[in-house]
């Protein structure tokens, strides 16, 4: 044999292998998959369907319940009698098939088993659950019956042993339990037809009604109590302080009291419809507003009872407080038009005096209409409190801003007195500066100083003439001295600047005749004694001959200028 046809050999062997494996596979599979179709059929034998059809025909069941077993008697006897035979011999026919390696053909028998299989599967087992339900329901009905009854019991035993405490609620809550007897009697009715399902149904809406009404019970019971009592007793309460109080002379504009406590009981007696319907709900929003306002009116009869005590202790005092403002007030504005004769009051001190003075004069006239009210028991405590309280806090600022004006213009005679010393020393001062230079016998003074001097000595003839007037105005006359000052100092140094400048000059020319041979500095002597003695320019004139000298000796001026101010100092 060639190698060519040992080679073909071999592949042919080796499929022939692979096919025999894949079909050894397959048979497996397949076996496994007809194996599961018989377990699942005998799951269905092991619900024991047909035995719980006999058991529910022993029911006698009837109404809703017959309906429904006869609905899955039909499915469970549609399967048992056509889809699972059915089953069972596809199911001997694939195995056979599958035993001779007919594998297709097993295949498609298997398949078709599997898709029977499967819906008749989960259709036994909803029927078994709808049996199981069925045969269970009569006796859960009957314990759900009886645990519902006994709490049914106890519920009208309780209403009955306190049927007072449910006041106009109690004929609608008997109402209730009547309609829940009828409920019962109509589940028993329906559990003795053997109607179990609808029996169910009637039992959940008495387990209902029941939760209703035990929750029903204390709201009830609360809210009777606050109608008939609580509210009752604080109305009545309400009634009877305000009474007292107006009797007491006190006075209530805020609210009508009598007329809002009639309105109050009309919204109570309408509340008592709400709880006779047992609309709950809508009565306790009705409850809270009832609170809220019976609340309000305590609050209005606290208010001004508090209120009294403060008023009656306060009386004397507030009397004396404006009475002493009033006093305080007058004189300011004497003081003041006094002091306006003679000083400009530059602030409005007297118009604002006048205002306070007002004031003053406008809250005894309120006291005097309040303190009357009071007399003819007309006289809100609370509202008197209240601007009594205003009126203490308005004096204690008043009496403080009063107070500021006064030693403010207090201080108008000091600082005229400081002006004057301040002019007359400024006087002292221009002239001490216009004596120095006349000392130094110079050739004359450079115009700027001469600017300056005559402005200054105007400057302080105006504030002295200002100062002779009948009335002053001290705040321009300060800010006009403060000028003054500035300029005075700026004078003197100027001046010092004139004879600084002048002496330097003098001994800077006598060091440059040294140099009387060099052209620069000989020329520079010449302009600089033009400067000095015709122009009177001294500071121009020193930078001229410093300049010169410094070109001819560098460093000699700073020597000189340091030993001028140097003995200067010393001396």
């Amino acid at each position: 044999m060639s190698p060519t046809q040992s080679i073909v050999v071999i592949i042919a062997i080796l499929i022939i292998i692979v096919i025999i494996a894949f079909m050894l596979i397959v048979n497996r599979r397949q076996l496994h998959e007809i194996i599961e179709l018989d377990e699942l059929i005998n799951r269905i034998a092991e619900m024991h369907l047909e035995t719980d059809i006999i058991n529910l025909d022993k029911m006698d069941l009837a109404g809703e319940s017959l309906t429904t077993l006869t609905t899955w008697r039909k499915n469970y006897q549609q399967a048992a009698n056509n889809k699972i035979p059915h089953v069972q011999k596809l199911v001997e026919q694939s195995a056979e098939q599958n035993a001779h390696y007919h594998l297709i053909k097993a295949h498609k028998q298997i398949k078709q088993a599997q898709e029977i299989m499967q819906s008749t599967y989960d259709d036994a087992k909803n029927t078994k659950e709808v049996f199981t339900e069925l045969l269970e329901s009569n006796r859960e009905n009957k314990m759900q019956y009886d645990d519902l009854i006994k709490n049914y019991q106890e519920i009208r035993k309780l209403v009955l042993a306190d049927s007072f405490e449910y006041g106009v609620a109690l004929d609608q809550l008997e109402n209730e339990l009547t309609n829940l007897e009828n409920d019962f009697s109509e589940a028993k009715s329906l559990t003795a037809q053997g109607d179990q399902v609808e029996a169910k149904r009637v039992l959940s809406k008495i387990k209902m009604s029941l939760s209703s009404i035990n929750s029903l019970l204390p709201k009830i019971r609360s809210n009777r109590h606050l109608l008939d009592t609580v509210f009752q007793d604080q109305l009545s309460e309400l009634a009877d302080s305000y009474k007292k109080m107006v009797s007491s002379k006190y006075y209530i504009t805020e609210i009508d009291v009598l007329n809002e406590v009639k309105q109050i009981r009309k919204q109570v007696d309408a509340a008592d419809q709400l709880l006779a319907n047992l609309k709950i709900d809508e009565l306790n929003q009705q409850v809270l507003q009832i609170k809220s306002r019976i609340s309000n009116l305590y609050d209005i009869l606290t208010k001004e009872y508090k209120a009294r005590p403060f008023v009656e202790e306060n009386q004397d005092k507030i009397q004396r407080l404006l009475a002493h403002e009033q006093v305080e007030s007058k004189k300011l504005v004497e003081k003041l038009r006094h002091i306006d004769e003679s000083y400009e009051l530059t602030h409005g001190e007297l118009a604002t005096s006048r205002q306070l003075e007002q004031e003053v004069n406008d809250m005894n006239r309120q006291y005097t209409v309040d303190t009357q009210n009071l007399a003819d028991g007309k006289g809100v405590y609370s509202g008197i409190k209240a601007s009594w309280l205003s009126v203490i806090e308005r004096l204690r600022e008043i009496s403080a801003e009063q107070q500021t004006m006064s030693e403010d213009v207090d201080g108008l005679f000091d600082s005229e007195n400081v002006a004057n010393d301040s002019i007359n020393r400024f006087k002292q001062e221009v002239s001490l500066v216009y004596r120095r230079l006349e000392r130094k016998k110079l050739p004359g003074n450079p115009d700027s100083f001469i600017q300056m001097y005559t402005l200054v000595v105007n400057e302080i003839g105006h504030v002295a003439k200002e100062l002779s007037q009948v009335r002053l105005n001290m705040e321009k006359i300060s800010n006009e001295l403060i000028q003054i000052s500035d300029d005075v100092e700026r004078l003197k140094r100027e001046a010092d600047d004139i004879i600084n400048s002048a002496d330097l000059v003098e001994l800077t020319l006598q060091y440059a005749n040294k140099y009387s041979t060099n052209a620069i500095v000989k020329s520079a002597q010449q302009k600089t004694m033009k400067l000095y003695s015709q122009e009177y320019n001294y500071k121009e004139a020193l930078d001229t001959i410093a300049t010169a000298i410094e070109k001819a000796e560098p460093g000699s001026y700073q020597r000189l200028e340091n030993l001028y101010y140097s003995e200067k100092k010393n001396n």
